[in-house]
This record gives structure tokens, C-alpha cells and sequence, in this order.
């Protein structure tokens, strides 16, 4: 009877080695994302994009007076070299800041589609385009599209965070668009665009490290009860109170200058000191060593005084 046993015994550990080693196996990981979207943050882009894309196609239809339709297609998560490897080149790439969430991120419209919405907007077929850079004029034509564009992305991200989409450069080329390091975690929108006849892949690509920022505060916000959202408020109120009506030392000063002890010692009534301060540069206003502005010195009936000026031109502290 032992000898049967041992098999048994034998063949429940295996057993039970066999179900541990099912799940308990080596998994990849990428050191390049150590950190991803959780599937709740993923959905709330998804709800925020397809948001976006509602309020796109109504701005393209009525803007160019073309039937047009922009879906979403995806949401990743890619290095900033991934990103900048699978766009085409040339392209239009616009760099916008999300004030107040830190980074740049990238606005990206394939160039046949630009031109073609210029091309809409000028009252034109919206035809197929030739891959050429925009000329100053459709340059001036297509940031005004981009500003009302910025303007729906910017109400649809509201749900997440009050943001101020702004543009800024254009590049052609995105090797020269040097947004983030190429190693940066990024969040890559990707956009279907039809418009008249024309159809493209858009893509916007956003810092991760700003948009967890984002998806984070709002998390905070949401797990909050009314009451404990009023009281956190008026905890801000009234720490924001106290420090605005905090008195602090403020110290009108001239320039400094360097003296041997013995000439501090030997100082008597109605000796010159030479400051190192131009008659003509205004003083310095600070609190605690910190400068806030400048002034000249007068006065205010029986009081000294200085009127607050505009700070000096570096040509005029030489």
C-alpha cells in the first residue's frame, strides 16, 4: 500500500506544481512605459476624443462648406521616436502648449489634406493636392482653422481639465520638431478625416507625463463628496486670504559697493561712499532678497516715497 501511495502523493504535487506554474511564469515587460494608461483613464480619453470628433466634423462642414466626418480610430501609448518614425515626412506639425500642463504636444495633419482644406475654404473642388509647403498666405488661412480646432478640443477637455490650447511653430520636416526626448512616453491620438473627397490619418500626441497630470486631478475631483469639495475649497479660500493679507518687509535699495575694514572704521560724518549704481538706473524693490520691481526715489507730502517704474533695458545697465 506505501508504494501505491507515493505515486498519488507524487501526482498531487505535480499537480499542484503544474496549476502554480501556469500563471506564475516570466511576464515582458517594457522599460520603455513603466508606467501605462489604466483602462478607466483610457476610457475617459475615449469619451473626451469621440467628444472631439463630434465637435471637429461640425466645424469642418461648416467651415469649408464640405460634407466631412473625423472619427476616432486609436489611443496608444508610444515612445516619442515610435511616434515621430510612423508620421510621414514632410507633414504639418504644429506645436501646442496645454496651459497649464507642462510639455508640448503636436498637432499632425498629413500636407494633401491641409491643402485641400484651404482649398474648401477658398471655395475650390478640394481636389487631390501636391506635396508642397503652404505658402504664407494659406500659412495665415490654416492657423486660423487650427485656433477654431483648438477651441473644440479645448471644450471637449474639459472634463478632465480646464486647459488653453495655444499654437505655435510649424515644421515640415519632424526630425527638426525636437518636442520631447526621443525616449518621452506619449500619448498618440490617431483621427480618420474625410473631407469632401480626400480622406487621412490625423494624429495629436500629448506628453503621458501631462496627461496622467490631467486624467489624476480629475480622479481626485470625482472622489470627492460635495462636502468634502466644499471644504477643501474654502481650505483654499482661506489660506489664499491669509497670505494676501500677510504684511511682509519691503526694502527700497541702492547698488552695493566694497570696502577694506579699515575704511569702515575709519568712516566719519561727511565722508562720500561711491555705490556701484548708475544716476540713471532706477532702484531696486525686493522682500526678503527677492526683486519685484523698480523705482525712483521722491515724495509723498512729509514722507519719502518711490514711483514704480518699468524695469531697465540691459543697454542702459552697461
Amino acid at each position: 500500500m506505501s508504494s501505491s501511495s507515493a505515486p498519488a502523493g507524487a501526482s498531487r504535487s505535480a499537480g499542484r506544481s503544474s496549476r502554480r506554474s501556469k500563471g506564475a511564469g516570466p511576464q515582458p515587460y517594457d522599460f520603455r512605459r513603466p508606467t501605462k494608461l489604466s483602462r478607466e483613464h483610457a476610457r475617459t480619453l475615449q469619451m473626451t476624443y469621440e467628444t472631439f470628433a463630434r465637435q471637429y466634423t461640425t466645424l469642418l462642414t461648416s467651415s469649408l462648406r464640405a460634407i466631412s466626418q473625423v472619427s476616432l480610430v486609436s489611443i496608444e501609448q508610444l515612445s516619442y521616436d515610435e511616434y515621430i518614425a510612423q508620421i510621414g515626412n514632410p507633414t504639418l506639425l504644429t506645436m501646442v502648449t496645454l496651459d497649464p500642463l507642462p510639455g508640448i504636444s503636436l498637432f499632425e495633419l498629413p500636407l494633401d489634406m491641409a491643402l485641400a482644406c484651404i482649398d474648401h475654404l477658398l471655395g475650390g473642388p478640394g481636389g487631390a493636392q501636391p506635396q508642397r509647403q503652404l505658402s504664407e498666405i494659406e500659412t495665415v488661412l490654416f492657423r486660423g482653422v487650427l485656433d477654431r480646432i483648438l477651441g473644440e478640443f479645448r471644450y471637449s477637455f474639459d472634463t478632465v481639465k480646464k486647459i488653453e490650447p495655444k499654437a505655435g511653430a510649424i515644421e515640415y520636416n519632424p526630425q527638426f520638431a525636437q518636442a520631447a526626448a526621443p525616449s518621452d512616453p506619449m500619448v498618440v491620438v490617431s483621427l480618420e478625416m474625410k473631407v469632401g473627397s480626400q480622406e487621412c490619418i490625423a494624429t495629436m500626441c500629448l506628453p503621458f507625463a501631462a496627461v496622467m497630470l490631467a486624467l489624476q486631478k480629475a480622479d481626485e475631483a470625482l472622489a470627492l463628496t460635495p462636502a468634502e469639495r466644499f471644504a477643501k475649497e474654502q481650505a483654499l479660500r482661506n489660506v489664499t486670504g491669509g497670505l494676501l493679507g500677510a504684511k511682509l518687509p519691503v526694502v527700497v535699495r541702492f547698488g552695493t559697493t566694497t570696502m577694506y575694514p579699515e575704511q569702515i572704521v575709519a568712516l566719519e560724518p561727511g565722508d562720500v561712499v561711491s555705490l556701484d549704481h548708475p544716476v540713471n538706473r532706477p532702484l531696486t524693490v525686493s522682500t526678503n532678497g527677492i526683486a519685484l520691481a523698480h523705482a525712483v526715489p521722491g515724495n509723498h507730502g512729509a514722507r519719502l516715497a518711490c514711483l514704480v517704474v518699468d524695469p531697465p533695458r540691459e543697454d542702459a545697465r552697461r
